[in-house]
């Protein structure tokens, strides 16, 4: 076989490997998708659609998050611990706009345990008022602090807010006048802890298995059935703000929004803020640097650029150079550039658990098989076209334009050519 014959050959059982098939559980009727790429460990999480577009109230999404692996009907909160250690197994949980994520990782062959316990957090917790005072509320207050201080968390909070205002721009953090009272979030769990809002993620098992264990599990306590929940769907608005900061680095957020996610937003994305290919250039950095921020959601889309630098000066070259670069066609060979980068960016993604699972989120819900060869496939058949239409359609639309830091010094959205 040829050289390039072979790497087609190894690229197609890479690929192939890489998907992950949707399952129905026979009983409880919960969605399971797992990939199994031979890996030494197991990860399984439960993506709940308990995420901050989904909460009543500002700050519910953020407490119930670190409820978790707290007392169970099971399991004291110390037992939990002690337990998962036993096993070497580690627990962790994530909020995000859409999910929330309970999420244990493990050796091989300790799948039964851990797929019972993770259940057992979403079927039986018990909400103690002296966990909630003397463990969770401290912990959602130290997180929203450091949120609080935080340059990049402070402009990408601001401009979910501007972007989508309600829904998608409901704020991830409880902020400090924020009252979250125990039975709000007690009230918003028996809403989200149930079988038309959860579905199973796992990596290193088989989707038959995992299936067969979570309704092992749930036989043994049920879960209440409803339809999923749903928020008001998503709507672009833009516009700008600007937050006096004196922590951190001087920061503008350049973003646009859209309601119609395509593939042309990550290659534009990688155009306009390319990752380095050096992981350790040779040249001093440039006083400022440029983020690519592309952050697709189930019917939505936030994409932009944090630029962040010392002063303001530095930050505002930057920032018109993206603008500059945004208004610009692409020639054959930056689009053929761009495009590669998305490529290798997506693939990079699906390397680690976490944008796996995240890949594979988007699908599990609607049930459909989702694999990083249809996402490569998809920015195959980007064009100069589709790209310059793309462009030229943001640049017309209301930029949400975000300042965090010297407000007196730093620009306004005209002045770095929006």
């Amino acid at each position: 076989m040829s050289t390039s014959k072979a790497s087609r050959a190894s690229t197609a059982t890479r690929l192939a490997r890489s998907f992950a098939t949707v399952v129905d559980t026979k009983a409880s009727g919960i969605k399971v998708a797992a990939v199994d790429n031979g890996q030494p460990t197991t990860a399984v999480t439960f993506l709940v659609k308990a995420g901050s577009r989904y909460e009543p109230s500002p700050g519910v999404a953020h407490a119930l998050k670190n409820f978790a692996f707290k007392s169970t009907a099971k399991r004291s909160t110390l037992g939990t611990v002690r337990e998962s250690e036993l096993y070497g197994g580690v627990l962790s949980a994530s909020l995000s706009r859409e999910y929330l994520a309970l999420t244990s990782e493990f050796l091989r062959g300790d799948e039964a345990y851990f797929t019972s316990l993770l259940t057992s957090i979403v079927t039986t917790p018990k909400f103690l008022p002296h966990e909630y005072t003397e463990y969770v509320l401290p912990v959602v207050a130290d997180e929203s602090t450091a949120a609080s201080q935080s340059p990049s968390t402070l402009a990408l909070e601001a401009a979910h807010a501007l972007a989508f205002r309600t829904g998608l721009g409901a704020p991830l953090f409880a902020g400090p006048h924020t009252s979250v009272s125990l039975e709000s979030v007690k009230a918003f769990a028996k809403e989200a802890f149930t079988s038309g809002n959860i579905a199973v993620v796992g990596t290193g098992i088989d989707s038959a298995r995992l299936a067969e264990l979570v309704d092992k599990a749930l036989a043994e306590a049920s879960l209440p059935t409803s339809a999923p929940s749903t928020s008001t769907p998503s709507k672009y608005f833009g516009g700008s703000t600007r937050i006096d900061s004196h922590s951190g680095p001087q920061t503008v957020f350049i973003g646009f929004g859209t309601t119609t996610p395509s593939a042309v937003l990550s290659v534009i994305s990688a155009h306009v803020a390319p990752a380095p290919s050096l992981k350790y250039p040779a040249a001093p950095r440039a006083p400022a640097s440029v983020t690519a921020v592309h952050l697709p959601y189930s019917d939505a889309v936030l994409s932009g650029v944090l630029v962040q630098g010392p002063d303001a000066q530095s930050v505002k070259e930057a920032a018109k150079g993206v603008v500059e670069k945004l208004k610009k066609p692409l020639s054959a060979e930056e689009l053929k550039v761009a495009v590669a980068r998305a490529k290798f960016g997506a693939a990079a993604a699906v390397e680690g658990r976490e944008g796996l699972v995240e890949a594979i989120g988007g699908n599990v819900f609607s049930g459909a098989s989702a694999s990083i060869e249809s996402t490569l496939a998809a920015l195959d058949k980007v064009d100069a076209g589709a790209v310059s239409k793309t462009a030229s359609e943001l640049i017309k639309s209301t930029p949400t334009f975000v300042v965090v830091g010297d407000i007196h010094t730093l620009p306004y959205a005209d002045e770095v050519g929006l």
